[in-house]
C-alpha cells in the first residue's frame, strides 16, 4: 500500500542528556538524545523511529517532555518480551525513578497518561487480575448486534448532517465523533455528552499544556456518572462494573471507565481515518474490494499493521536491573513500547508492501497479558461505520490529491488532520427524529461546535510541542441531567435513492 509517512529532514538531537540519564555513560553528552516531544517528531515520527533503529538497534534512548529520559522499544520481539515479563518490567509507574526523585512537574503533559491510578494498567499480580477480569467480562456482555445497532444509528445521524451538501470533511464531521457517540451509549451516558468528551479526550492524549485540565473534566464527568448509576442501574458497562463480583470501589470504577473511554475513542478515531484514507486512495484496496478478494474487515487489519492507532504506548518500568535488545536497563527506568515501529520491524516484516490478509499478529492492540480487551468494539465501529457510510455515499471520492493530506501528531498518536471528500448530494432523512427523543441532536458534529466553544485546546498545534492558543482555563462542570434517560430504540433504516457503485456491486456479489 502507499505509505503515509513521507520522508523528512535528518533528526535533531538534544545537546546533552540530563544528569543521571540511564544512557548517559553509554552514549555521552556529545551525541545527545532524540526528543519524542517536538516539531520534528510530530512531522515524521516513523522516520524518527527508523533512524533510531539504525543508530541504536531494537531499543533506543530518548527524551520525553522536560528532557526526562526513557527507553523506546522498537523491535517486535523486544516489545513482546517487555510486555510479557512483568517480573522484570512492572506496570506500576510509581517505580519510575523520576517520580521518586520529584523531577516530574505537577503540570507535566505526561501525567494524564502515566501517573499511577488504581486500574489494571498500572498494577501487577492478583490485584491486576481482579480488576482486568471485571473490565473484560463487562465489555464481553455486549453482543455484536447490539453494538452495531448503535454504530449504524449514529452513522446515519452524522451523514444526515452533510449528505445534502455534496462535500464534507470526513475526519472532522464523521471520524472524530462516531466512536465517542457509540461509547457514551455503552457507558450509559446521554447522547449529548459525546461531543463534549471528544475534544477533551483528544487534547489529553495529544499532551498539550491543557491536557491536565482536560483530564480533570473527564474525571469529573465520570465520577458523576458512577454516582448516578449507584442509584439507578442500566444495561451498560458502568452498571456492570459496579455490580461485578470483583467488588470495585467507586474510584476503581470511574478510573476504568476513563481508561475505556480514552483508549477506545482515540484508537478508533485514528483507525476510522486511516481505513477511510486507504479505501479512498489505495488502488489495490479499491480493486480488491470491488473484485471480492478483500473484505472491509481485511482492510481494517491491513491498516492495523501499517498505521496502528497508537504509535507508542507508555507503561513499563524496570523492576530490576536487566537487559533488553542489547541495552542495559536499570531498575526504575521507563520503557515505551513503540507499536508502530514494531509492526515495521524488518525481522518480522521484511517487505512492508506485501499485503497481510487475515494476519492478526500485529501489535496495534499491544500484546500478551495487556492486550486490549475492547479491541473488537473498535473493529466493529470501523467496519460497520464505514460500511454504512459507503452505502449512503457510494460515489464518495477524495477532493484533493492524496499528497496534500496532512497529519497531526502527539507523542503517542498520529492521525489525519482532515479528509475532504465530494459525492453526489442526496436528500437526507431525519434519522434522529425517527429514533425517538433520546437521539435528539440530529447531527452530532453540529453539537460539537457549541459544546466546545471556548475550549482551551481549540487552536492548539496538537503535536504536544508547544502551548495551545488561548488562555488556560479549567473545563466547566457538566452535571448530568436530573431526569433519567430512557433506552434508545434503533431507528428504521432510511430508504435512500440507489446508485450503481463498486461498493454496492461488491456487496451484492458477496451476499450472492
Amino acid at each position: 500500500m502507499t505509505s503515509s509517512f513521507p520522508e523528512q529532514p535528518r533528526t535533531t538531537w538534544a545537546s546533552a542528556p540530563p544528569p543521571q540519564c540511564p544512557a548517559h555513560d553509554r552514549f555521552g553528552a556529545a551525541d545527545g538524545l532524540a526528543r519524542l516531544f517536538g516539531p520534528e517528531a510530530a512531522e515524521d515520527p516513523m522516520g524518527l523511529y527508523e533512524r533510531l533503529r539504525a543508530r541504536h538497534g531494537s531499543v533506543a534512548p530518548v527524551l520525553l517532555d522536560g528532557d526526562l529520559p526513557a527507553w523506546l522499544v522498537l523491535g517486535y520481539r523486544e516489545i513482546l518480551e517487555v510486555a510479557g515479563t512483568p517480573a522484570r518490567f512492572s506496570r506500576d509507574s510509581r517505580n519510575w525513578r523520576w517520580f521518586k526523585e520529584g523531577r516530574v512537574p505537577p503540570d507535566s503533559p505526561l501525567l494524564p497518561m502515566i501517573a499511577w491510578q488504581p486500574v489494571c494498567l498500572f498494577l501487577d499480580g492478583e490485584e491486576r487480575a481482579r480488576l482486568r477480569l471485571a473490565v473484560t467480562e463487562s465489555l464481553e456482555r455486549f453482543n455484536r448486534r447490539g453494538i452495531r445497532r448503535h454504530i449504524t444509528r449514529f452513522t446515519h445521524q452524522l451523514v444526515d448532517g452533510f449528505a445534502g451538501r455534496g462535500e464534507a470533511d470526513l475526519a472532522e464531521e464523521f471520524c472524530e465523533h462516531l466512536p465517542m457517540l457509540v461509547l457514551t451509549q455503552l457507558l450509559g451516558m446521554p447522547d449529548e455528552y459525546g461531543p463534549r468528551l471528544v475534544a477533551a479526550s483528544r487534547d489529553m492524549v495529544a499532551g498539550t499544556e491543557t491536557s491536565v485540565a482536560s483530564n480533570a473534566f473527564i474525571v469529573e464527568t465520570l465520577t458523576d456518572l458512577v454516582r448516578r448509576k449507584r442509584g439507578s442501574r442500566g444495561h451498560d458497562i458502568t452498571s456492570w462494573l459496579i455490580d461485578h463480583s470483583s467488588g470495585l470501589t467507586d474510584e476503581e470504577v470511574w478510573n476504568h471507565l476513563r481508561v475505556i473511554l480514552i483508549a477506545a475513542n482515540e484508537t478508533t478515531v485514528n483507525l476510522l481515518k486511516s481505513t477511510l484514507r486507504m479505501v479512498l486512495t489505495d488502488p489495490r484496496c479499491h480493486a480488491s474490494l470491488a473484485g471480492g478478494q478483500m473484505t472491509l474487515p481485511d482492510v481494517v487489519e491491513q491498516v492495523l499493521w501499517s498505521e496502528p492507532p497508537l504509535m507508542t504506548v507508555p507503561g513499563r518500568w524496570a523492576a530490576v536491573d536487566t537487559e533488553v535488545g542489547g541495552q542495559k536497563v536499570e531498575a526504575g527506568d521507563m520503557l515505551l513500547l513503540c507499536l508502530a515501529a514494531g509492526n515495521y520491524d524488518p525481522a518480522v516484516r521484511p517487505d512492508p508492501s506485501v499485503p497481510l490478509h487475515g494476519n492478526r499478529s500485529h501489535l496495534a492492540f499491544s500484546s500478551g497479558p495487556q492486550e486490549c480487551p475492547g479491541q473488537n468494539i473498535g473493529r466493529a465501529i470501523a467496519d460497520t461505520g464505514i460500511d454504512a457510510l459507503l452505502s449512503r455515499l457510494p460515489d464518495v471520492r477524495l477532493s484533493i490529491p492524496e499528497e496534500e493530506l496532512r497529519w497531526t501528531s502527539g507523542w503517542m498518536t498520529r492521525h489525519l488532520a482532515s479528509l475532504p471528500v465530494t459525492f453526489t448530494a442526496s436528500r437526507t432523512t431525519d434519522s434522529a427524529a425517527s429514533a425517538g427523543p433520546a437521539a435528539a441532536p440530529a447531527t452530532a458534529a453540529a453539537s460539537l461546535t457549541s459544546a466546545t466553544a471556548g475550549h482551551p485546546a481549540r487552536g492548539a498545534t496538537g503535536n504536544g510541542s508547544g502551548p495551545a492558543a488561548g488562555p488556560r482555563v479549567p473545563f466547566p462542570s457538566v452535571p448530568f441531567p436530573s431526569v433519567p434517560f430512557p433506552p434508545v430504540a434503533p431507528p428504521p433504516v432510511p430508504a435512500h435513492r440507489r446508485r450503481t457503485s463498486w461498493w454496492r456491486s461488491f456487496k451484492a456479489w458477496l451476499h450472492g
